[in-house]
């Protein structure tokens, strides 16, 4: 079973939380009228091996947004971070493929 460490409420199983999507990947402007750019944010993704950075929310405790840093290889979790910390990093995020 995978357990998420909760930075607020502590180690838990996957299964109070709800998987968000992908972590990695750029949303366009809200008003960007680019169908490509909605397409390919929508629809097209990576299938890593290896850590990927993932949305999930702590749905069952503290309903806190979250990124998680997973292996998909082993399922192991390198690392959680507060979701909100994300936008005031402005962390790189990986371009989707061309």
């Amino acid at each position: 079973m995978l357990r998420i460490e909760c930075p607020c409420c502590g180690p838990r199983d996957h299964d109070e939380f709800r998987y968000g999507g992908d972590a990695s990947v750029t949303r366009p402007a809200h008003d960007d009228p680019d169908p490509e750019a909605w397409y390919r944010y929508v629809y097209v993704r990576t299938n890593p091996a290896g850590l990927h950075r993932e949305f999930w929310q702590h749905v069952i405790g503290c309903r806190q947004w979250l990124v998680v840093e997973r292996d998909t290889r082993n399922h192991a979790i390198a690392s959680v971070d507060l979701a909100r910390k994300l936008s005031a990093r402005k962390s790189p995020a990986r371009k989707p493929p061309a």
